[in-house]
């Protein structure tokens, strides 16, 4: 079995290149139902117009049939009558050429709605080019073309014949009609074969329209290294994004350490986990966060605490109870209220004594930790 280079086209078709295809003009298209619906509105405008047809044009008949001398005489009367004469053939026409025009923008819009594209108006060279035409040509959607449009005329040609078939007798019959019997019957008759040719080509139709939104699904699909290029350009490249969440992390590292000499006391594991916690009475509600981190980091942390002479704090619970479930820039959660008290209350103590002299007080001992916000203590 082959291996997949991924240069073959079997990820199906994104929105973005949906989109970008719509832009370039590029969407399903089914001739036969343009065709089908022309036919329709043809065959029911005949069918449905035919005695207002018959009255307008019996009387452009029999107004361009009367001949007097001037006629004769003068050539100028005679181009005046026959622009008058087209004009009124014209005024004649003009409803079914309307609901021609409107059936041919409806059966555009019934498959992909309203679109408009300018690219789709560029010229393209290659399509004059004698060898992309005959490569089209050859191709197998161009043979599937040629065997569709042999199968379309057969099946037109047999209605056609059966038409011509069954309604020779009223055809034939014109000629001894009078002339506005026999032009009302023959817009009849050609409205009738409008609709049988009509019904012939609904049956290409119901065919060519899933082949074609098939087709254009089929050209729409990509390959693996395309679907990747384009993630890369919607998301963005995997690595450009890992080297700014780097850098990011290493802008909210220096800032993180940057808020250590300010902190009020350093909470470490000892070698595990160390917490910075700060807390001013007047504008906080409570104590923050303000840098946390393990092992290296921790170390890191601690180091720097007492280069600026944060006090240092070995109370592993409370270290692990912070460093588990409070996040950096946070209040500590409500349960270490009390122990956190404790610690902080050391603190002003210790930098009481450090200020006026005497003896450092004792470090808290058993700080009161809930045993369901310690890591430790549920592992053991």
């Amino acid at each position: 079995m082959a291996e997949d280079t991924g240069l073959e086209r079997n990820e199906p078709a994104s929105e973005r290149r949906r989109e970008k295809a719509r832009e370039e003009g590029q969407i399903a298209r089914s001739r036969e139902l343009s065709t089908l619906v022309l036919l329709i509105a043809a065959g029911g405008g005949l069918w449905f117009m035919a005695t207002g047809l018959t009255d307008r044009l019996s009387s452009l008949m029999r107004h361009s049939m009367q001949f007097d001398r001037a006629l004769l005489l003068d050539p100028g009367i005679m181009l005046l009558r026959f622009k008058d004469s087209s004009v009124d053939m014209l005024l004649a026409f003009a409803p079914l050429f309307f609901l021609l025009a409107v059936a041919a923008v409806a059966s555009a819009l019934a498959l992909n709605g309203w679109l408009f594209s300018i690219k789709s108006l560029q010229p393209d060279w290659n399509r004059i080019d004698p060898l992309q035409g005959l490569v089209r040509i050859l191709s197998w959607h161009g043979v599937i073309e040629m065997f569709k449009a042999i199968a379309k005329a057969t099946l037109v040609g047999i209605v056609a014949v059966w038409v011509i078939w069954h309604f020779s007798g009223a055809m034939l019959s014109l000629a001894a009609e009078p002339l506005t019997a026999g032009i009302s019957h023959l817009v009849q008759l050609l409205g009738k074969s409008f609709l049988m040719m009509s019904a012939s080509m609904a049956l290409v139709a119901a065919i060519d329209i899933p082949f074609q939104i098939w087709d254009h699904e089929r050209k729409l699909r990509m390959t693996r290294e395309e679907v990747r290029q384009e993630n890369k350009e919607s998301e963005g490249d995997p690595q450009v994004k890992a080297h700014i969440r780097s850098l990011q992390r290493e802008m909210a590292r220096r800032r993180m350490m940057a808020e250590i000499p300010k902190a009020d006391v350093v909470v470490t594991n000892p070698a595990h986990f160390a917490v910075a916690l700060r807390y001013q009475g007047g504008t906080m509600r409570a104590p923050k966060v303000v840098a946390k981190g393990a092992h290296l980091l921790a170390a890191r942390i601690r180091s720097l605490a007492e280069e600026h002479n944060v006090p240092v704090l070995e109370a592993p619970p409370l270290a692990r109870a912070l460093y588990r479930h409070a996040e950096l820039g946070d209040d500590i959660p409500a349960a270490l209220y009390t122990a956190v008290a404790e610690v902080l209350a050391y603190v002003y103590q210790l930098r009481r004594t450090q200020e006026d002299g005497g003896p450092a007080p004792q470090p808290p001992g058993m700080l009161s930790v809930p045993g369901g916000l310690d890591p430790g203590a549920s592992a053991a």
